[in-house]
C-alpha cells in the first residue's frame, strides 16, 4: 500500500452562540473578563425542580439567520448549530458554490439532539392524541438534522455526519473533520458541536442521577470546576463551530487563519456508563494519543482546555489524566475550565472549548477558571484562577469526556510556514 501524504489542515473561521455571548467576539470577552452565564431558569417553570439554574443562551433570535418558516421546522439546537455556521461563513469569507460544494462537509455532533420538540411532542400526543402530532417531529428530533440543515442552508455536498457521543460529541466532530481533510476526502469541513438540552425532563433526569448543582441561591458561583465545595454541574447550551480547511486550498485564497489543527486522540474507557476509568486512564491516553498524532512532546503544550465539568468525579480523574499523559511538564502547563461560566453544554461543548482553545492561540491569553477559591487537595495544577492571563500560546489542548467512557483530546498550535 502506497503512504498517504496527509494534508495540512487550518481553521479559518469561527462561530459562537453561548451563555456569555452570541459572537466569538462577546464570546470571547466574557470568556477573559471571567463572565458568568449562569442563572435562574427561563425557558420553563422549573420551581418543581431540585436544579432550577442553567447556562441559557440569551438574546438568540433565529430569525436574525433564518425565515420564519425555516427556524419554525428547527429544534432549537438546529437552530443554533444553523445560525453559527452562518457566522463562521461570513468570518471566514469563504464561498460555496457548484464548484466547491462537493468538497465541503458538514460534522456537527451533539449529546442529545432535540429533546425539547420530543418533550413537547409526547405532551400533544398525550393531551390531544396521535392524530395531532406534527409531521415535522421527527425531522426535528433527530441528532443528526443539525448537520443536514446546515448542509441544505449552505450548499454543502460533501461528507456529513453526526457524531452523538454524549459531552464529546463536539470534539469528536472536530476531530473528524480533521481527519476527513487530512486524508483528501474534503477540502473544507464546517464542524463542532450543538446542544439545546435545558428542558423539563432532562433537568430532572440530570438532577435524579445526582450530577446538576443544586446551588439554586447562588448561581454565579454554581459551576466551580476543581474546588473543593464544588456540588455538582451546570446544564448549559449553545453551539461552537469551526471552518476548517485544507492549508493550500485557505492560502490560495488569501483566508486568515487562526490556528492549525494537528492532533486528534480518541479512547474508550470500557468501564461505567456514567464513571471515569480509575485514575483517568482513559483519558491519559487520549491525551497521550493526539501528542504522538501531533508530533509533539510534552514540554511544547502552552495551554489545556479542560473538560473541568464542575464534579467530584470529573474533576481529580482529568487532573491524574493530564499528570500521568504530561509528567512533571504538568505542574508548568496552565489548565482552565471555561465550563466556570458557561455551564456545561454536554454534546455542544467541545464546540464552543475548541473556540476558546483557537482564540488564547490568535490571542496569547489564556482564559480563566472563575469560582475557584478552596481548591480540592487532589486538584493540584495550574488552573488559571479568577482571572485571564497573558500567555504565548503556541500549542492548546482540548480535553472533552462523555457518558459511556468516551474520551477526546484535540490539538491546535499557532500557524507557521
Amino acid at each position: 500500500m502506497m503512504n498517504l501524504e496527509l494534508k495540512r489542515v487550518v481553521v479559518t473561521g469561527l462561530g459562537a452562540i453561548t451563555p456569555i455571548g452570541n459572537t466569538v467576539k462577546d464570546y470571547w470577552e466574557g470568556l477573559v473578563s471571567g463572565r458568568n452565564g449562569v442563572g435562574p431558569i427561563t425557558l420553563f417553570d422549573a420551581s418543581r425542580h431540585a436544579c432550577q439554574i442553567a447556562g441559557e443562551v440569551k438574546g438568540f433570535d433565529p430569525h436574525d439567520y433564518l425565515d420564519r418558516k425555516d427556524a419554525k421546522r428547527m429544534d432549537r439546537f438546529a437552530q443554533f448549530a444553523v445560525s453559527a455556521s452562518q457566522q463562521v461563513i461570513a468570518d471566514a469569507q469563504f464561498t460555496i458554490n457548484e464548484l466547491n460544494a462537493t468538497q465541503v462537509g458538514v460534522m456537527i455532533g451533539t449529546g442529545i439532539g432535540g429533546l425539547k420538540v420530543l418533550e413537547e411532542q409526547e405532551e400533544v400526543y398525550l393531551t390531544r392524541g396521535p392524530d395531532r402530532c406534527s409531521p415535522f417531529m421527527i425531522p426535528m428530533m433527530i441528532a443528526n438534522m443539525a448537520a443536514g440543515l446546515t448542509a441544505i442552508h449552505l450548499g454543502a455536498k460533501g461528507p456529513n455526519s453526526c457524531p452523538v457521543t454524549a459531552c464529546a460529541a463536539g470534539s469528536n466532530a472536530v476531530g473528524d473533520a480533521f481527519r476527513f481533510i487530512q486524508r483528501g476526502y474534503a477540502q473544507a469541513m464546517i464542524c463542532g458541536g450543538t446542544e439545546a438540552a435545558i428542558t423539563p425532563l432532562s433537568v430532572a433526569g440530570f438532577a435524579a442521577c445526582k450530577a446538576l448543582s443544586t446551588r439554586n441561591d447562588d448561581p454565579a458561583h454554581a459551576s466551580r470546576p476543581f474546588d473543593r465545595d464544588r456540588n455538582g454541574f451546570v446544564l448549559g447550551e449553545g453551539t461552537g463551530i469551526l471552518l476548517l480547511e485544507e492549508l493550500e486550498q485557505a492560502l490560495q485564497r488569501g483566508a486568515q487563519i487562526y490556528a492549525e489543527v494537528i492532533g486528534y486522540g480518541i479512547t474508550c474507557d470500557a468501564y461505567h456508563m456514567t464513571g471515569t476509568a480509575p485514575g483517568g486512564e482513559g483519558a491519559a491516553r487520549a491525551i497521550e494519543l493526539c501528542l504522538k498524532d501531533a508530533n509533539l512532546t510534552p514540554d511544547q503544550v502552552s495551554y489545556i482546555n479542560a473538560h473541568g465539568t464542575s464534579t467530584a468525579v470529573n474533576d481529580p480523574s482529568e487532573t491524574a489524566a493530564i499528570k500521568k499523559a504530561l509528567g512533571n511538564n504538568a505542574y508548568q502547563i496552565p489548565v482552565s475550565s471555561t465550563k466556570s461560566m458557561t455551564g456545561h453544554l454536554l454534546g455542544g461543548s467541545g464546540g464552543i472549548e475548541s473556540v476558546a482553545a483557537i482564540m488564547a492561540i490568535a490571542k496569547d491569553r489564556i482564559p480563566p477558571t472563575i469560582n475557584l477559591e478552596n481548591p480540592d487537595p487532589a486538584c493540584d495544577l495550574d488552573y488559571v484562577p479568577h482571572q485571564s492571563r497573558a500567555h504565548n500560546v503556541d500549542v492548546a489542548l482540548s480535553n472533552s469526556f462523555g457518558f459511556g467512557g468516551h474520551n477526546v483530546t484535540l490539538a491546535f498550535k499557532k500557524y507557521t510556514n
